[in-house]
């Protein structure tokens, strides 16, 4: 549906509701003060349907950053993001601090290879978005669900822990494959008139390798700086770390562990005028 289709629809109903209401409340209304009247309405209808045009470009927005990431097409996410020199720009992957320096945030998008027998099939669910009153800024929350997999030259997993690998062998190569369950809190920003990644916060919920599953997972793992800090498998199956933080977590994932509880880290979203009225992901 295109925003003229949105603003005719809009025009109708105005209108329709207007002169339903006429006989009775316009009765002592002069000719001005019903256009005055009608004026208004429409101009609550045409916000009411920016802000719904907004929240379906922001929805797709994070949607096409997902379909890029699960092809190892991550360059193509670089235009996603806010440019260089946005102030505030940020994104955090563990509790093991945030990247503020945007030249640092886009190599996360860079060099990722896609090696043979490699699949990740992200899916995102559950959206919670709140545009700004505003209409410069958004918010949204979601739950993501998928796998991670691939295979890993032995001699490249010799330095890794054993729960990141099946027991069997695929054409010689070490196996891995693993649930991930997660949720991404993301803050968006308008630029020229487009939706702009702003904030990037991924919270592991839970990780569980078919072979283990995430509660045994969590026993071995949860205090593993390996776990923490792998940012991918490369080609050969090569592990890349990720770079160092630029400044302390804020907000801090509560992935599953067995000696604590859940809780609700990642906050959903709710109305606000301007950003600086609500929180940062």
């Amino acid at each position: 549906m295109t925003f003229k289709t949105l603003m005719i629809g809009a025009t109708a109903i105005a209108l329709a509701t207007s002169f339903a209401v006429t006989p009775a409340a316009a009765a002592g209304q002069t000719a001005d003060q019903r256009i005055a009247a009608l004026e208004s309405e429409l101009a609550g209808l045409r916000k009411l349907a920016t802000s719904a045009q907004d929240r379906a470009r922001v929805e797709n927005l994070f949607s096409q950053y997902m379909y890029l990431h699960n092809a190892f097409r991550d360059t193509d996410i670089i235009p996603l993001w806010a440019k260089k020199g946005t102030p505030d720009v940020r994104a955090q992957y563990s509790n093991l601090g945030v990247y503020t320096q945007w030249d640092k945030i886009m190599s996360y998008h860079q060099g990722r290879p896609a090696p043979r027998g490699k699949l990740v099939s992200h899916f995102v669910t559950t959206p919670m978005i709140e545009i700004a009153g505003d209409g410069q800024t958004a918010k949204g929350l979601w739950i993501v669900n998928g796998i991670e997999s691939g295979l890993a030259d032995p001699e490249h997993a010799k330095g890794m822990p054993d729960w990141m690998f099946e027991k069997e062998m695929v054409n010689g190569k070490k196996v891995w494959m693993h649930n991930v369950y997660l949720k991404y809190g993301v803050d968006f920003i308008k630029q020229d008139g487009e939706w702009k990644i702003w904030h990037f916060h991924c919270f592991e919920v839970a990780r569980a390798p078919y072979g283990i599953g995430w509660i045994p997972f969590a026993a071995a793992a949860q205090d593993d700086a390996f776990n923490f800090d792998l940012m991918y498998i490369g080609d050969d199956g090569k592990p890349v770390f990720m770079p160092p933080v630029d400044g302390p977590a804020t907000v801090l994932n509560n992935t599953y562990r067995t000696d604590s509880s859940q809780k609700l880290e990642a906050r959903p979203p709710e109305p606000f005028q301007t950003f600086s009225e609500t929180f940062v992901y």
